[in-house]
Formats: structure tokens, sequence, C-alpha cells
């Protein structure tokens, strides 16, 4: 059994959630065990606040929170003095915007810690479930006027026939000043970042907010966007049901799937 404390870095979809978006109750118990016992178990998503924060109040987490994949790391309600974010330019979210049709994009969004813009030039093609809205509100459109300060990570939809030709091409545009990623799974989505913003980016700063080090750092997850974190921790777990691509930045893969309670049974197994 584990007695140091530890950093325990855990995405959501697909990881700690099961196929329905769901905590289940064994993990909602096991997650608090564990933080009682002094460890410090950290959402770390690719999700915005806005659509993490019924997860970390469900866990009955009062710690730190990492969002946008790394761009937003903060206590949920409270000043504290090492939060730390970084924003795309906002000259880069303008640029993009006058591409809209060079992307052939469905649509482009602005994600902000408490809200979103996106554009409605094919507002048929937005799915309001895709931003845990029951409709798309015309005062939710994005237009450039309505750009007053930078985002935290920019979604956009496209009809592009190979979503990576079209990240390595944005790559070669916006060299050095932003990072674009695929979504794993078959939506055409491209997240477009500020510029080295990744999970492991994240945890690095707040293992150093926290006086702890690399060694005490445990990471589960299960897709493209989880790589650098489960490289950087030092035990890095994929999930049963991980994405392939992802297991050589793994230190070991779980036996077990997010339907199946997999990382609570690693944490029971581990912790208590």
């Amino acid at each position: 059994m584990i007695t140091e404390k530890k950093l325990i870095a855990v995405d959501l979809d697909g990881t700690l959630l099961n196929s329905d978006s769901q905590l289940s109750q064994v993990t909602i118990d096991t997650i608090k065990q564990v933080a009682g016992l002094g460890h410090h178990v950290v959402i770390t998503t690719g999700r915005p606040y806005r659509m993490a924060k019924h997860y970390y109040d469900q866990l009955g987490m009062t710690g730190p929170m990492i969002n946008f994949n790394g761009s937003l790391t903060h206590i949920p309600g409270q000043r504290w003095a090492f939060e730390h974010e970084r924003t795309l330019d906002k000259a880069i979210f303008l640029d993009i915007l006058k591409r809209e049709q060079d992307w052939q994009a469905d649509f482009i969004a602005g994600e902000f810690r408490k809200n979103f813009y996106v554009t409605h030039t094919n507002r048929h093609a937005i799915s309001p479930a895709f931003f845990a809205v029951e409709s798309i509100d015309d005062n939710s459109e994005l237009k450039q006027e309505k750009v007053t300060k930078a985002p935290n990570v920019i979604l956009m939809q496209t009809r592009h026939t190979d979503k990576m030709a079209l990240a390595r091409e944005m790559e070669t545009i916006y060299q050095n000043q932003a990072t674009i990623t695929t979504w794993g799974g078959p939506m055409n989505i491209l997240e477009i970042s500020a510029e080295g913003v990744h999970k492991a980016y994240a945890l690095e700063k707040l293992l150093s907010a926290l006086n702890m080090n690399r060694s005490q750092l445990i990471a589960f997850g299960d897709e493209l966007n989880d790589d650098e974190m489960l490289a950087f921790a030092h035990t890095g777990y994929a999930m049963k049901n991980a994405n392939p691509e992802i297991l050589p930045y793994a230190d070991k893969q779980l036996s077990l799937t997010n339907d199946e309670d997999g990382v609570a049974r690693k944490l029971q197994e581990l912790f208590l």
C-alpha cells in the first residue's frame, strides 16, 4: 500500500466517467477515500470548467482542477495564489475566424472559463449537446466585434476530409504561436491552444505549486490528449479502453475499462 503523498491526475471522458458520462458510486466513494488520506486527486480534463464543475462537486473536491487540456489550473470559486492560465493570442483567434471558409469550418468556437461563443455561419451543423446546452441561441453567436479577450481554446469542426493534414497546415501557419491537436473518434474537431499547452505542462506547474515532484505523480487517461501526461507521470496508466496510439506513452495498461470502474479499482489496490 502506498503511503507517500501523491498527486493523482485523472482524465474524465473515457477514464473516470463511464460511457454515459456518469460517475459511478464506486468511483465517487473511492476518490473521496483516497483524498481523505491526504493525496491530491486532480481532475485533468480537456473539458471547459463549466462542463466539469458538476463532477468536481460530486466528488467533494476542494483542491485544484485542470481544464482546457492544461490552459487553466485553478481552485473553483476561490482566489488562489498559484492559479495559472495560458490563453491563445487574440490576434490568432481573429485570424482563424477570418479564414473560416479556408478551413471548411462547420463552426469555430471560442471557449472561455465560464462561457463560449460560436460562429453561426452553418448553425444547422452545430449540436447543442456538444456545448452542453439545450439550444444554440442568438446570444452565443461569435462575431469579431465580440472578441474583447483571448480564449482559453478554440474548437473547430471542419468538413475537411483529412483533419490531420489540416492540423499540419495550421501548425505551419501559426508556427511557434499555437498548438493544434485533433480529437480522437469520428468527429472532425480541431483544438487550438497556446503554444506548448498540454496536460503535462499544467501538471509540472502544479507539482511545483504543491511543493511536490514528478516521482509523486500518478496519471490515468485514455485518449490522444493524455499522451504527454502519461509520459510525464512517474506512473502513467492507460485505460483498457484506451486509444491504442497512446499505449507507448503509458507505463501500464489497466485490465478494466471506464465502464468497469477501472480507475477506482486501481486506486483501491494502490491506496486502500
